[in-house]
């Protein structure tokens, strides 16, 4: 059989990577077996596993990276979902760092702004809003931050004085009055037109964008707003399909209490722990990689959030791989300061 593989596959960027691993590797243990490595590698890739506790900037450098994290995501922490728990983007980000220690906070803050108005980015957020909202975010990150450039100039273009009107007068003997039409919201723009600066931008793009059809039908609407705009993208099961990586969101937490678990990290390697399974905590799966780490999932991260609540905790910051560090903030703390 013949394989044919094409400039969507990054075939050059895993070919790369897994030499570069390899390499890595074989100065920690000469006697690696180069074909089994790369074998397992392989494997990892396919199945989606390949992004686990991998550095930023390999996580985002492919699309089926991209995707492969959001699962990777969901499938460590769904219990979280489940459990009915709300947590703070901050929290989420310190979830998000358990799998990628260098995940950049910003990309969190965007995926806030598609559930939550500016002007209440502190709220909690639930698993399944931020869940669809981050791989939107996530996935499309470049298309979503050309939208947002079209839909700015589109609002400045439309900021200019509308053209007057002739009304007639109720009697003869009045002259008649000039009034200016109605001017359409500061807050929205003209979908349609919207829909055909954007259907240029991914008729050229060399970045993942969503299917002009789903696009289109978003937009089937005369006036859109941006935050609008960004929560159809979110919650469209069409785009969720064509990603391929997440279940319908009736679907999310389907079987869940049949698993042992899924909700926690602990890393088993000579870093020391990520987080320190409780007490309660079921005997994990395990998941291994190429270069001899095991993931076991379980219910330690929440135990660990919900002490955190009880005690007035509302922040969690993983700075690295062997540390973590918690900031407390209780509801009587009028001052905004915190206690270590």
């Amino acid at each position: 059989m013949v394989v044919v593989w094409t400039a969507e596959h990054n075939i050059l960027v895993y070919l790369e990577d897994s030499v570069a691993q390899l390499l890595e590797h074989r100065e920690e243990n000469p006697k690696v077996n180069a074909q089994k490595y790369l074998t397992e590698y392989f494997s990892a890739l396919r199945d989606g596993n390949h992004t686990m506790f991998r550095e930023y900037s390999f996580v985002r450098a492919t699309s089926h990276n991209r995707a492969s994290f959001v699962h990777l995501f969901w499938s460590s922490f769904k219990q979280i979902g489940e459990r009915g728990d709300l947590l703070s983007i901050k929290e989420y980000h310190s979830l998000v760092q358990l799998l990628c220690p260098d995940f950049p906070f910003d990309v969190l803050q965007k995926t806030a702004r598609i559930v939550l108005m500016d002007d209440a980015l502190d709220c909690l957020i639930g698993f399944s809003d931020f869940l669809y909202a981050f791989q939107a975010q996530f996935y499309y990150e470049e298309f979503l931050n050309k939208a947002t450039e079209i839909y700015k100039s589109l609002q400045q273009s439309q900021s200019s004085p509308r053209e007057t009107v002739v009304v007639p007068s109720s009697t003869d003997d009045q002259p008649n009055v000039k009034r200016k039409s109605p001017p359409q919201s500061q807050d929205s723009v003209d979908s349609s037109l919207f829909f055909r600066m954007l259907y240029q931008t991914c008729d050229r793009a060399e970045f993942s964008v969503p299917s002009v059809d789903v696009l289109k039908e978003l937009l089937d609407m005369p006036q859109v707003t941006y935050y609008s705009f960004l929560m159809f993208v979110a919650k469209s099961q069409r785009i969720n399909e064509a990603i391929g990586r997440l279940p319908k969101k009736d679907e999310l937490f389907e079987g869940l209490n049949r698993e042992s678990s899924t909700s926690s990290i602990h890393l088993n390697s000579s870093k020391g722990n990520l987080v320190e399974p409780s007490a309660d905590t079921t005997e994990p799966q395990q998941q291994k990689r190429p270069n001899g780490s095991v993931i076991k999932t379980g219910k330690g991260v929440i135990s660990t959030l919900h002490r955190l609540r009880s005690a007035g905790r509302r922040e969690i910051t993983i700075h690295s791989p062997g540390r973590s560090s918690c900031s407390e903030r209780t509801s009587d703390d009028s001052d905004g300061s915190t206690t270590d």
